[in-house]
């Protein structure tokens, strides 16, 4: 049964037409309003805020915090990567030495407490009393070459470390080295305190300080550390939008000349977009959602559905003008039909969005949040004030001399556009079911094919490309992108340094570490490694209060002699009295090693194995868990590679999720909808078949170019049925209006001959003209509604499609897949569609007479077919 919903939209029409000035008054008022909260957006940045929540990132934060890091607690360091030249040469050296040593005379400045670097290892070997930078560089420079040579191969030799800090390419005999890192200690203590919480680095600005003393010497000296990190990851974000945001805008423009070819109308689009980011912006600030990288592409996916809607208001706007109807008429027709399909596309639009809320990642969250307001906003903002300033604007040329270049709609049934859209019409006239078992078969094809998707998250992700490209570098002032090396400095790392980060894995254990079988439960956790573990004589390489307790007891012999009275089997782990034990190891000279595997009270512990450099992150993170599983206690897998693969996993389980919400969710409301509205719920499903098609062709897409499902992408499912929607819902919306004008169209036909040859023949004949209607309902359709469905399937595809120029590659694979996926819904929604229509018809009883507001003919009446009138059928 209908709902009268015609008195709400009647109620709007009255304010829209009659009030229009108080319309406009009110949205300039709450937008000068929103203004201020959009002043009040903060920035987050980076890799953190997508594993907050995450069990292995909460027991990684509790390792950072309760163990203390190899530099001490309230430490942070920087590297200094030095390449360009024989590292180890005397100029080499004494390059790095100088550097150190205008490092030291701001020392204060740069918090700087100390230096670790191959140069300061040859200069100690010349000379072991040269213990600051400038007398070890005094000492290099005094030496000869042959003489540092010297001392290179016994640095080689007699320190291990050395040649950690050495590029792999590392030759002692001949004292040659491509690159080296130096590392430079400084006292940071707010860093994990004030600093951190206020989303602030304390070490940006001393990193950057250091990149100028390093250029200030000369050479290629790079400064490297988590303050640059920060310091790209947020500028890139500024970065980006100063690039996207103006590439949309001027294309949207473009478009919109096309589209309206009308100076006063592009303004008035124009400002209407302007507002719709204004509203979203304002939103964010008083409601404190942080602006992160995802949220780059909220502002081009609002200039692209705001724009959508702009070009459908106003091409229905301008089909009833060119009709010969008044401002007041025209606009009441079209605010009549088109509230009612944006109020659906909103919803529907809404629910894709909101779908993201079912993800465990905050940002994905708050994408979800900020991308369903601001549809609602611009659905405001287009539904309702931009057909009251539309109204002002022509009542304003009645009676001043303002220009107007053009107001005819973009399609009509005469047009080339309006022909060229027929193609899905013709196919439905001919062969409907063919053409949709076809689509059934390719769907499910594509489907099947899309399930091998891969799924990924990492830092890089996150961050500009190793080489900026030529055409972002080639832009003007203030749009030309920043300088940016932290990519290309963690890749040169990566190949050429054996950095050990990501080849190791931690598990956290939680329990009372003084219970006897404590050290026996870490050190069976180890006995048979899984395959991604590194082994050392068949077990797992790993470190721990264990190996302190080892190391201690195979140099302080009265030390051993304590662990082998509390070793009751004899394997060297003692089994008795650990509290002794531990408190022996805290007194001795290795308290610091052990205070970064045993906290102070005794209740946590922190054990590192090594895994293989080539094995899978999602081998390694389930070989870790596997062996957290041996531990009596509570033990969590953590550590980078395993936080970032459990983020993956909640990437695809976000993607899966959403997308059936969004399916479900929008099903479930059009079929609600469309039985208040019309009568006819299944329509509801006619609207979800061109979404499914999509759905499915898009994701085969992504497999077969090789993207995968990432922090960005993996929004992008759901957004496809939040965006693709509007052009099937357009497109069955005015169906059904077209239907139900061609159904009140009185029908005539001819009496005489024999009585039931004659109820056959008018049978026969009503059905031929019940699929007529049909057919024209749907040709009117597309032509009417496919001119503006084609300008708002370009402006849409060109205005989220520039995020391809975002700085860092993640966010143009996302503008790339959405832009492709309304692409693949208009295909859809003009060729898929009318055979899907046309089938519904038939099967609904449409073409039985029944109309499109499911009124039921009588078919039992007396009589029924003598009633008709003549000329049925021509």
């Amino acid at each position: 049964m209908a709902l009268d919903y015609q008195r709400v939209i009647d109620w709007l029409d009255d304010r829209i037409v009659n009030r229009p000035g108080r319309v406009v008054a009110v949205f300039l008022v709450v937008t000068a309003v929103l203004a201020v909260g959009a002043t009040q957006v903060s920035t987050e940045s980076g890799t953190e805020s997508f594993a907050e929540d995450v069990p292995e990132q909460v027991a990684l934060d509790a390792v950072n915090r309760e163990f203390e890091p190899p530099f001490g607690s309230g430490t942070a360091t920087t590297q200094l990567i030095h390449t360009g030249e024989n590292v180890l040469s005397k100029r080499g050296l004494t390059r790095m030495l100088t550097v150190q040593e205008r490092l030291a005379s701001r020392r204060e400045e740069l918090r700087i407490v100390g230096a670790t670097g191959p140069a300061n290892v040859v200069a100690t070997t010349l000379n072991p009393n040269a213990t600051t930078p400038e007398q070890q560089l005094r000492a290099v420079e005094r030496a000869s070459p042959a003489r540092i040579d010297a001392a290179v191969r016994a640095a080689a030799r007699d320190n291990p470390s050395f040649r950690n800090l050495l590029s792999e390419d590392f030759n002692p005999e001949s004292a040659r080295a491509s690159a080296s890192v130096t590392v430079v200690e400084h006292a940071v203590p707010e860093l994990a305190d004030d600093a951190e919480a206020a989303g602030t680095n304390p070490l940006t600005p001393i990193q950057r300080e250091m990149q100028s003393v390093a250029a200030s010497v000369g050479g290629d000296v790079r400064v490297f550390g988590a303050g640059i990190v920060d310091a790209e990851f947020g500028s890139v974000i500024g970065d980006t939008l100063l690039v996207v945001v103006p590439a949309a805008t001027v294309l949207i423009v473009l478009f919109l000349v096309v589209a309206y070819r009308d100076l006063a109308d592009l303004l008035l689009g124009v400002v209407a977009l302007l507002m719709a980011i204004v509203w979203t912006f304002g939103f964010m600030g008083f409601a404190s959602v942080p602006f992160n990288q995802i949220l780059i592409t909220v502002p081009p996916l609002l200039l692209a559905v705001g724009i959508d809607f702009g070009i459908h208001a106003v091409n229905r706007y301008r089909e009833e003008r060119v009709q010969g109807f008044g401002v007041a008429d025209s606009m009441r027709t079209a605010t009549d039909q088109l509230l009612v399909a944006f109020f659906v596309v909103t919803t529907t639009s809404v629910i894709g969005f909101a779908s993201n809320l079912t993800s465990a990642l905050v940002p994905i969250r708050d994408f979800g949040v900020v991308a369903s307001v601001g549809i609602v906003f611009t659905a405001l903002i287009f539904g309702v004030f931009l057909p009251a300033a539309k109204v002002l604007l022509d009542y304003g040329r009645e009676r001043y001399p303002i220009p107007t270049f053009s107001q005819t709609p973009l399609g009509s049934e005469e047009s080339a556009l309006g022909r060229a859209l027929t193609g899905g019409v013709a196919v439905a006239r001919r062969a409907p079911l063919a053409f949709l078992l076809l689509t059934a078969v390719f769907t499910a094809g594509a489907t099947g094919y899309a399930t091998g998707v891969d799924t990924s998250f990492s830092q890089e992700q996150f961050l500009p490309p190793e080489e900026t490209p030529d055409y972002l570098r080639a832009l003007p002032e203030p749009f030309r992108p920043s300088e940016y090396t932290v990519t290309r400095d963690i890749n040169f790392l990566e190949d050429n340094f054996e950095t050990g980060e990501d080849e190791e894995v931690v598990v956290y254990v939680e329990g009372p570490m003084t219970s006897d079988t404590a050290l026996e439960a870490i050190h069976r956790a180890g006995a048979d490694p899984p395959d991604t573990f590194v082994t050392e004589d068949g077990r797992a390489s790993d470190r721990s209060i264990v190996t302190v307790v080892r190391s201690l007891a195979a140099t302080d012999p009265e030390f051993a002699r304590l662990v082998a009275r509390n070793d009751r089997d004899g394997n060297g782990i003692p089994d008795d009295d650990l509290a002794s034990i531990y408190e022996a190891v805290f007194e001795s000279e290795y308290e610091a090693l052990a205070r970064q595997y045993l906290t102070e009270d005794r209740r946590s512990a922190r054990v590192v194995y090594s895994v293989e450099a080539d094995a899978p992150d999602a081998a390694v993170t389930a070989d870790a868990r596997r062996v957290a599983d041996r531990y009596r206690y509570e033990a969590t897998a953590t550590g980078n590679i395993v936080v970032f693969q459990a983020v993956s996993d909640l990437i695809f389980e976000s993607a899966v999720v959403s997308l059936a919400v969004a399916l479900v969710g929008t099903a479930v409301f059009l079929v609600v909808v469309y039985w208040v509205l019309v009568g006819r719920p299944s329509l509801g499903v006619v609207n979800v078949v061109p979404i499914v098609v999509t759905v499915a062709a898009l994701a085969a897409t992504m497999r077969a170019v090789g993207i995968s499902l990432n922090a960005f992408t993996a929004t992008v499912l759901a957004i496809t049925i939040g965006l693709g929607i509007d052009y099937s819902v357009h497109v069955v919306h005015r169906f059904t209006d077209e239907l139900s004008e061609a159904a009140e169209s009185p029908r005539t036909g001819e009496r005489g001959g024999d009585r039931s040859a004659e109820r056959s023949e008018s049978a026969e004949r009503g059905e031929q003209a019940d699929q007529r209607e049909t057919l024209v309902a749907l040709s009117r359709t597309i032509t009417g509604t496919g001119g503006a469905l084609t300008g708002s399937m370009l402006t849409t595809v060109f205005g989220i499609g520039v995020l391809v120029l975002a700085v860092f590659p993640a966010i143009g694979q996302f503008g790339l897949l959405t832009a492709l996926s309304v692409v693949y819904s208009y295909l859809a929604s003009i060729l898929v569609l009318p055979s899907v229509l046309v089938v519904w018809a038939r099967l609904s009883g449409v073409e039985s007479g029944a109309g499109a507001r499911g009124e039921s003919s009588d078919a039992s009446a007396p009589n029924a077919s003598d009633d008709a009138a003549p000329g049925d059928v021509e």
